[in-house]
């Protein structure tokens, strides 16, 4: 039997999750979503948002997950925990394992004037996240095309998207975060984020009262971002302030830019 507690944060996430897709038009009728299954609790607790939502039939949507190992990457989740929480929703898993080229390097052991005369030629390598990231992107638009979707739907959450508004501030001289839905450019297809109005925080108390398993092994480069840096930014200021959260995401708003 489910605890009060449990059952008072689903309600909340599950009303915020609802509000997002009806504000922003995430999810129509004859939708096929293609869901990217991290492992993690944000990945898992919209999976379970979006599977729960499909047998309801309004809207009528199919829902389909995807997995990405990375082999160059030393982390790790459970397979059996996720095909068996994929089993109880009823959504098909497919689990993908890739890899990616290690960025080239300068050999400067040679003359000074051999580099020089190179410089033109070579480009600074991406740092190690951007390459991951990228590579799983490449893995979820590859099969999602191949199924048929039209949307691929990823677990960023408020906390990810303040996060991002953030960087793009200081590093970049922008007022813009990850939009609630993205159309693709290049392909027919939508990039949805239905946690956009949760709070990172009841994620978390969700995902530890449902019991969902952890990941066996963390990615070893995760704390060592830009992005960790101006989430401990965000979650100092929140802290001093809570009203911070509602201004910033009301200042992205007003601007357009969710």
């Amino acid at each position: 039997m489910k605890s009060e507690e449990v059952t008072r944060l689903e309600k909340r996430i599950r009303e915020r999750f609802v509000k997002a897709f009806a504000t922003y038009g995430l999810l129509a009728d004859g939708d096929h979503v293609l869901v990217g299954l991290s492992g993690g609790k944000d990945s898992l607790c919209l999976l379970e948002m979006l599977g729960r939502r499909a047998k309801i039939h309004h809207p009528r949507f199919r829902v389909e997950a995807i997995h990405v190992r990375m082999a160059d990457v030393d982390y790790r989740t459970s397979t059996t925990f996720l095909e068996q929480f994929c089993r109880e929703l009823d959504v098909p898993l497919h689990i993908v394992t890739t890899n990616f080229p290690q960025p080239p390097t300068s050999n400067l052991n040679q003359p000074s004037s051999n580099l020089k005369s190179q410089s033109s030629n070579l480009k600074s390598p991406k740092p190690f996240c951007f390459l991951c990231s990228w590579q799983r992107r490449k893995q979820m638009f590859n099969l999602a095309q191949e199924l048929g979707c039209n949307k691929i739907a990823l677990g960023h959450h408020q906390d990810d998207l303040l996060t991002t508004a953030l960087m793009n501030l200081f590093f970049q001289s922008r007022f813009e975060t990850m939009p609630a839905c993205l159309q693709m450019d290049k392909m027919p297809l939508q990039i949805i984020r239905p946690l956009c109005l949760v709070a990172e925080a009841d994620i978390s108390r969700y995902a530890e009262l449902r019991g969902y398993e952890k990941l066996e092994k963390l990615c070893p480069y995760e704390d060592d971002t830009q992005r960790t840096a101006m989430r401990q930014l965000l979650d100092n200021v929140i802290a001093a302030n809570p009203e911070a959260r509602h201004s910033l995401w009301s200042a992205l708003i007003r601007e357009g830019k969710v």
